[in-house]
């Protein structure tokens, strides 16, 4: 059965499991581990992805994410592309690194987002890497460390998850924690760890309970959430798709929306497209922006070629 197109939009709740081929090794020591979380975070940062949570193991890695105006593919590409490259070089080897296909569900946030940040950060005391709480507090090579203030990557969005247990950090903290270890009588989840009806229900016997009850719950392997929401997801991204396939027809419809626009404003093209930042110029080229992406289905980067910017700037014009 052939795979499914992924779905890869800005904005979606994303958790990422990347393994290493034929489950071989994707870090070989410490700096390994280091090029890796740099590289996971300075694209993260350069890319407008918003990390919540991560944790890198020998031969995988979990990440979840809110990818960035490049969407996540772009973000992925750039990430395991170069540290592959990396890699291969210091130690002397060919070849593919990581899975051809990493794999991404997208996450229904108000079900499963501290769910999935306690599960990707209880991986290393599930494997046995380290042995306690006390030493996953202050375990480098997870999120974890990070949200109890033992570790710092600016990049990671601790406030927005601490924000989830209390106002106060002190407050949050402990009650994050107590969260955490919680989790740890619940084992492994894989539950957690695909998408589809089995998952998204919890199981076949909540499954078969929806069906004797004459419920049918509509389901995807690359979304882990309700029924509800797998229906709202797939219709967002058709509609995405069915603006793309217009935009992509011809940039004249792009080459004319900056031509009206810059004709109502009263300033030229090539003030606009030149990086200007004299007076109104940033304003109406974040109006161009925000028209072309997100009424239009225009990618990012076919719409910072237009208007004479990088992707990366586009993306936080438009945030």
């Amino acid at each position: 059965m052939p795979r499914q197109a992924r779905l890869d939009y800005p904005g979606t709740l994303h958790h990422v499991i990347v393994r290493g081929i034929e489950r071989r090794k994707i870090v070989s020591d410490d700096k390994d581990r280091k090029s890796f979380i740099s590289r996971m975070g300075g694209v993260a940062s350069e890319t407008g992805t918003i990390i919540y949570a991560w944790s890198l193991m020998t031969n995988h890695a979990h990440i979840l994410l809110r990818s960035g105006g490049e969407g996540l593919s772009q973000y992925m590409r750039r990430v395991l592309t170069g540290y592959a490259v990396t890699y291969n070089l210091r130690h002397g080897r060919h070849g593919h690194l990581f899975q051809n296909r990493y794999k991404s569900i997208i996450c229904d946030e108000d079900e499963y987002l501290l769910e999935l940040v306690r599960y990707i950060h209880l991986n290393p005391l599930r494997a046995g890497v380290i042995q306690s709480m006390g030493e996953l507090d202050g375990y480098r090579y997870s999120g974890h460390s990070v949200l109890m203030g033992r570790v710092r990557h600016e990049w990671q969005d601790r406030d927005y998850i601490l924000r989830q247990f209390g106002k106060k950090e002190g407050e949050a903290k402990r009650r994050y924690r107590e969260f955490v270890k919680a989790g740890i009588q619940e084992g492994r989840r894989p539950d957690l760890a695909g998408g589809g009806l089995v998952r998204s229900q919890g199981g076949w016997s909540q499954v078969l309970t929806l069906r004797r009850k004459g419920i049918r719950e509509m389901s995807d392997e690359r979304i882990l959430g309700s029924g509800a929401f797998v229906e709202r997801i797939l219709q967002e991204a058709e509609e995405r798709i069915i603006k793309q396939i217009r935009a992509d027809r011809s940039g004249k419809k792009i080459k004319e929306i900056i031509r009206t626009v810059c004709r109502e404003e009263g300033i030229s093209q090539a003030e606009l497209k030149g990086g200007s930042r004299r007076g109104r110029v940033p304003e109406i080229r974040r109006h161009i922006a925000h028209t072309l992406v997100k009424d239009h289905g225009v990618i990012m980067a076919e719409a910072a070629r237009h208007l004479g910017v990088s992707t990366s700037a586009l993306s936080k014009a438009i945030k």
